[in-house]
């Protein structure tokens, strides 16, 4: 597919669904663009499910309720958070020592000690608490604290990325311990250190944020901040055209519209976040090998990033972005349909009635979802399924919420998406680790495959970096020669803003975007801008 027919695509479906977007616009909050000094409203798309950090909420920084033990700078080094420096590592590197910062309470008024790290993260660990992510945590042999101010972690194995996943948001002791894990009030209600308290939420409109008077780091200059949940990326641009917003997170084509407005700025933030095709196992064509090879080598990745990111982003040939110390060279793939044709003929896949390959009967078709109203998504389906056609494999397209798609992803294809930039261990092990496939939205495409377990297993294990690169090579070049996913992009995140702050700025981000990450990552320190 060229760049011009996937913009003609894009522009097709764009108009339609811009009607229902203005028709559908409504104030989330009082505050507008060029309103008070001291409120702001943006929209992103997601919405968490919990608030609880026991369930994996801000598990990767910057929730704005809570606070960990370290948290990021805007160069994505570790920095003291509720620790009061970074932790002393033993020679091993099996024993984490953090001393507590002095001061800090609970946004209830009650202070802050050394019984709350443990107690989160030892319930986080407990086989009762329902928590997806549970499995970053695997290294910890014990946490124990000694006095009110000093955590020990020790580790079973010397874990390198271990001070990474201690900026996970830690929990009030006195309020959990005395509730449902899994059902109680902190999953809605979360009482936190962090700079903001939640004061309302309307599930599937907003989140509403309010400054904490009592924040250890000085209280937010903005008082009120909002989170509009708008799935749909149209109807987001649309609210922030009207004034309803005053900053959003947009797809590349419609962030673009916004460039000759000079009351507003455009951010982009370098990513890890990729989308990819899961191809599961249980299905006869997205599971054959030759198949998934075939369409590998098939799909135009430069077509894609020019097309639909107007050159935000860049191809992806797995989950490590190709300008990471993690990648692994020689691991591209040349877009090339004579290849991907030849590996099918070779295969037995034999064109058959209206140009679609069959096999011993059966005809290589496969259905393939997006989330409703993403239009990154949707343009990236639209485009693999033009090019996968050309190899003579249909794929039929289709949209919906993931409570529809979740059940169907164990024999359907899915337009997905990941990436974490702290460590690769990160995000490849609930990718590809077979022990997760169908554990929620780990492991979706249902990928087996033991030499990547092992290699999994080494990255995770070693302390020693040239011995987890090797590990983390052997993983991507499995990918090449055995793809359980067709990764297509990693795209640049681009947000609109009113211009009325400063400092506006953004860090290398995951997948996971919108709550943690965006220009607002440090909304505590903005300012009115002068």
């Amino acid at each position: 597919m060229t760049a011009r027919t996937i913009r003609t695509l894009t522009a097709a479906t764009t108009a339609g669904v811009l009607a229902v977007g203005a028709a559908a616009c409504s104030t989330p909050d009082n505050g507008k663009s060029g309103g008070p000094k001291d409120a702001a409203v943006v929209g992103i798309a997601y919405e968490p499910d919990t608030l609880s950090p026991l369930l994996g909420y801000g598990k990767d920084g910057n929730s704005k309720i809570f606070d960990g033990l370290l948290t990021h700078d805007a160069k994505m080094r570790l920095k003291p958070a509720l620790a009061a420096r970074l932790p002393q590592v033993s020679g091993d590197g099996l024993t984490y020592t953090y001393t507590l910062r002095d001061g800090v309470r609970f946004s209830d008024g009650e202070p802050f000690n050394a019984d709350d790290v443990v107690f989160t993260y030892r319930t986080i660990l407990d086989k009762k608490t329902n928590n997806a992510s549970k499995t970053e945590l695997d290294a910890i042999k014990s946490v124990e604290k000694k006095g009110d101010k000093t955590v020990v972690f020790r580790l079973k194995y010397p874990y390198a990325p271990f001070a990474e996943r201690t900026v996970l948001p830690i929990a009030p002791e006195h309020v959990a311990s005395k509730q449902d894990v899994n059902t109680g009030s902190l999953t809605t209600k979360p009482v936190g250190t962090g700079p903001y308290v939640l004061s309302s939420w309307s599930k599937g409109e907003k989140l509403v944020f309010k400054a904490n008077p009592t924040y250890w780091g000085g209280v937010p200059k903005v008082k009120k901040f909002t989170m509009a949940i708008i799935k749909d990326d149209d109807v987001r641009a649309t609210r922030l055209r009207s004034g309803d917003l005053d900053g959003a997170i947009l797809p590349p084509n419609l962030a673009a519209t916004f460039k000759s407005d000079d009351d507003l700025r455009t951010l982009t933030a370098r990513t890890y976040d990729y989308r990819t095709v899961t191809l599961p196992s249980d299905n006869p064509v997205a599971g054959d090998r030759a198949v998934r090879r075939a369409l590998d080598v098939a799909v135009d990745r430069k077509a894609m990033v020019d097309g639909i990111l107007d050159g935000a982003g860049k191809e992806a040939y797995g989950p490590v972005p190709t300008d990471s110390e993690w990648f692994t060279k020689g691991t591209e793939r040349r877009h090339d349909l004579a290849a991907a044709q030849r590996i099918l003929d070779e295969a037995g896949w034999k064109p058959g009635k209206g140009g679609v390959r069959a096999k011993n009967g059966k005809r290589a078709s496969f259905t393939l979802w997006y989330l409703s109203g993403d239009k990154l998504r949707q343009d990236h389906a639209l485009a693999y399924a033009s090019d996968a056609k050309k190899a003579g494999i249909e794929i039929k397209v289709q949209s919906g919420t993931w409570e529809v798609i979740e059940p169907r992803m164990k024999r359907d294809a899915v337009l997905a998406g990941g990436g974490s930039p702290a460590d690769p261990d990160f995000d490849q092990y609930t990718l590809l680790n077979s022990a997760l496939a169908g554990d929620g939205f780990n492991n979706m495409a249902f990928y087996d495959n033991p030499d990547v377990d092992k290699a999994l297993a080494e990255g995770r294990r070693s302390g020693d970096k040239a011995k987890r690169k090797a590990a983390y090579d052997t993983i991507q070049r499995e990918l090449v020669d055995n793809p359980g996913y067709t990764f297509l992009t990693h795209i640049d995140h681009l947000y609109v803003l009113a211009d009325r702050w400063e400092p506006l700025t953004t860090q290398v981000e995951p997948h996971d975007h919108g709550l943690a990450s965006g220009p607002w990552w440090n909304v505590e320190k903005w300012r009115p801008k002068k």
